[in-house]
């Protein structure tokens, strides 16, 4: 019998967020009146302001239901849950103003007070939702409210998620038994094998949660859980059933299935390629200086050297350009392989070291300039690749430009090259170069079957940081 804890912890969100909007409303109006030190010329009625702003309340429920802020895949991921709540602050507050402008109904006395909320509940909420959070997870670290767990099935992807959730508690599960060959348990699972599900419900009796990441007996499987009132949850086995972009539509008797590659086509591609050119010329029109700058030192610290570097790249449909960057390695081993590099400074050994490495050197890179390891550091020395962006070669986010030599014997590459590679992207920020080459590309893949304007932004954010905070640059 499953238990409620989702539920409970989906009630608790609900509470700190009405809490958070009837707090916002008060703030707002009393930083108005009190804080604003300009003449006000409305009439203060702070009793009734706050009653409106409980009557507004399911208004409020509504629209962060709407945009998935209970969903558990969203407020079980921080920058997903963020994007969002500030999505909600601006979208319930302009439908507020426009219902406004068309009623007889007074909502906002100046207008200024809907700014101050926007700020006020953006951040209240962020603060209601962890401390939500973090109460569920002391409780979950103490054995309160965890859902047990079977996992079953014989690959990785049991050895991968039995070793997350037995080491992980506060995600909520508690795995009792898992269902695999010997080479298929984490060392400290061992003591959780079993060799059938029937001698593992013997053992631990009904969990909570069925979770299956093979297909065999899956049929079974999912009929003892509905029969018993269990969650059945299982990995697919191919990644094109996790996309969110297949249509289903009834042909006669049978239901069949359309899955496109990607969202990024009609008005989607539409409105990327909008935002791409706004953001462009935006971040542009504040780069333009600092541009100028990097490129004097650049041009003064070797006169004869370019200042920018181009290379050829693949974008969307397997179309090639250059993508332009300011030059970081010494000139004379531009246009080199690393190996050919390595060699002409005496070092062929680095080769190795810098393939086992994910293509990177742990310590200080010899090819790299002075001015080159600081722009790499900063990320800076990928300021040109906005022009590319504002032309259309690539797009502010999306996956990775590759070479061509990278991608020409990767077997999924065409789902990759079905939208136009970016500047920066899912991979780039989800580990960088700490992860592998086939870990960036199915980031990327997913990235693609998944894109959404929210998604952009949300990776846009984490960008910064990255850069801010100098993680995973070399």
């Amino acid at each position: 019998m499953q238990k409620n804890t989702a539920f409970v912890l989906k009630v608790f969100l609900a509470i700190a967020d009405i809490i958070a909007i009837v707090m916002s409303f008060t703030l707002a109006y009393l930083a108005r009146i009190y804080v604003d030190d300009r003449p006000f010329y409305f009439v203060p009625q702070t009793h009734e302001f706050m009653w409106l702003s409980i009557i507004l309340i399911p208004l409020w429920l509504i629209i962060i239901a709407l945009t998935g802020l209970y969903r558990r895949s969203v407020y079980m991921y921080r920058p997903r849950e963020y994007g969002r709540l500030l999505i909600v602050s601006f979208i319930s507050v302009m439908a507020l103003i426009s219902y406004e402008f068309f009623s007889d109904i007074s909502i906002f006395p100046v207008r200024i007070i809907a700014l101050y909320f926007v700020a006020i509940s953006f951040v209240l909420l962020i603060i209601g939702r962890e401390v939500v959070q973090f109460a569920f997870r002391f409780l979950a670290k103490r054995g309160v409210g965890v859902q047990s767990v079977i996992i079953v099935g014989d690959n990785q992807t049991t050895t991968r998620l039995a070793s997350y959730f037995i080491t992980n508690l506060d995600y909520g599960y508690k795995v009792a038994a898992i269902v695999a060959k010997t080479k298929f348990i984490p060392k400290d699972g061992m003591d959780m094998q079993f060799s059938s599900f029937g001698a593992a419900i013997k053992k631990v009796g009904h969990p909570d949660i069925i979770l299956q990441t093979d297909d065999i007996s899956s049929e079974d499987l999912y009929a003892y859980s509905v029969e018993h009132h269990m969650t059945y949850m299982f990995v697919p086995k191919q990644d094109i059933l996790l996309s969110r972009t297949s249509e289903v539509e009834i042909v006669g008797a049978e239901p069949l299935i359309t899955v496109r590659t990607t969202k990024i086509v009609g008005w989607g591609r539409f409105v990327k390629r909008f935002c791409d050119i706004i953001i462009s010329l935006t971040v542009l029109t504040v780069a333009l200086i600092p541009m100028l700058i990097i490129s004097i030192i650049t041009k003064l610290s070797e006169p004869r050297a370019k200042v920018f570097f181009k290379q050829k790249r693949l974008t969307r449909f397997d179309e090639a350009f250059y993508l332009y960057k300011f030059r970081t390695m010494k000139d004379d081993l531009t246009g080199m392989t690393p190996e050919e590099q390595f060699a002409k400074l005496g070092q062929p050994e680095l080769s190795k070291i810098y393939r086992d490495n994910g293509d990177q050197l742990p310590g200080r890179d010899p090819r790299i300039t002075k001015i080159g390891r600081f722009l790499r550091a900063t990320s800076l020395d990928e300021l040109p690749q906005l022009f590319n962006v504002l032309k259309g070669d690539i797009s502010f986010v999306g996956p990775r430009a590759l070479v061509p030599e990278e991608l020409g014997q990767y077997e999924n590459k065409n789902l990759i090259l079905s939208i136009r590679s970016g500047l920066t992207g899912l991979a780039q920020v989800s580990g960088r170069r700490n992860i592998s080459f086939a870990e960036r590309r199915k980031l990327d893949i997913y990235y693609v079957q998944h894109w959404s304007l929210l998604l952009d932004f949300q990776i846009i954010l984490k960008t910064i940081t990255h850069v801010l905070f100098r993680r995973g640059a070399k």
